[in-house]
């Protein structure tokens, strides 16, 4: 019996890209007929036509499965609905935008087929970012390897094959605030990386702006390690002791050669400097309070309004 591979592309407003995609992946799994493939699609409440394309595409192969989700929950959780209905020995995710090469696929399933559980797609270039989100994306990168005790990878998406072992693995971790690249980390097994090149768009515009990854950012940091918490503990013990040792002087100054009604740009500074410090302890505590609150819901991550066009 054959093996199934399932590719997993989660999809938001990418109706244009779809269809090409399809093709794509029909191409690959022609040209490798010792699997049996399923292509799940998972439409995160996109506003577009996509749920009409993929009930099209769908009626062309009995191959591609689709999930409509109830609203937009974000990409993360997209990822774990698909994880979750997928059926696959294997799951290979990928973006619906075709700037994860499709060529690069028969590489990781050869890897897998060598015995490796988790096949990773790490980018040889960053194609045409700016540079000043190349550099803020690698100084995230390095502050996150430097905070967490996993190995946080650089350069490395949610483009890879992971193996059903895997996927158990990662649908066991059911936070509502996912940062699921820290979670393929954290789940360990055997690794290994593909290197590709990133393509660009062939339809449509990215839905990622700056606020959107700095707030990844900020839940891959606050998902994976306490060390901000440390750090506002560590600056409120400096901020104490050099406040201590300028008291000191200010009441050794007064006792030996008086001190006359001056100093008040040196009070305001001082108490600004000690405000802003205690807000951003509070802000960081904050951060932390919130993904408590968020979790002791026990919402679940998405709501399927129906699969393959009928409820479920």
């Amino acid at each position: 019996m054959k093996k199934l591979i399932t590719i997993l592309v989660p999809a938001y407003n990418e109706a244009r890209n779809l269809p090409g995609l399809v093709d794509a992946l029909s191409s690959l799994s022609d040209s490798i007929d010792t699997y049996d493939w399923e292509f799940l699609i998972v439409n995160d409440g996109s506003s577009d036509n996509t749920s009409d394309v993929l009930r099209s595409l769908r009626e062309q192969d009995i191959r591609v499965n689709y999930i409509n989700l109830s609203r937009n929950f974000g990409k993360e959780s997209a990822m774990l609905a698909g994880l979750d209905y997928a059926k696959g020995d294997c799951v290979v995710i990928m973006d619906a935008d075709l700037q994860h090469p499709v060529s690069a696929v028969p590489e990781m399933i050869k890897a897998w087929e060598e015995g490796y559980d988790d096949v990773y797609g790490k980018r040889k270039t960053r194609g045409k970012e700016s540079w000043l989100r190349k550099k803020l994306s690698l100084l995230y990168y390095s502050l996150l390897q430097k905070t967490t005790r996993i190995d946080i990878l650089p350069n490395v998406g949610d483009f890879r094959l992971l193996d059903r072992r895997c996927v158990d693995a990662v649908r066991e971790l059911r936070e509502t605030q996912r940062y699921t690249k820290g979670l393929f980390c954290w789940i360990g097994f055997k690794k290994k990386p593909v290197e590709f090149e990133s393509l660009d768009r062939t339809e449509g515009k990215s839905t990622f702006n700056f606020l959107s990854l700095l707030g990844l950012a900020i839940e891959g940091i606050t998902g994976f390690t306490i060390s901000p918490l440390r750090i506002a503990s560590l600056l409120g013990v400096v901020v104490s002791i050099v406040a201590f040792t300028y008291l000191i002087f200010v009441i050794f100054k007064t006792i030996f050669y008086g001190e006359p009604v001056q100093g008040y740009p040196t009070l305001l500074c001082v108490i600004l400097f000690l405000g802003g410090c205690q807000l951003l302890a509070i802000g960081i505590i904050g951060e932390y309070i919130g993904r408590i609150f968020n979790e002791t819901k026990r919402r679940p991550p998405y709501l399927v309004d129906s699969y393959n066009g009928s409820g479920r």
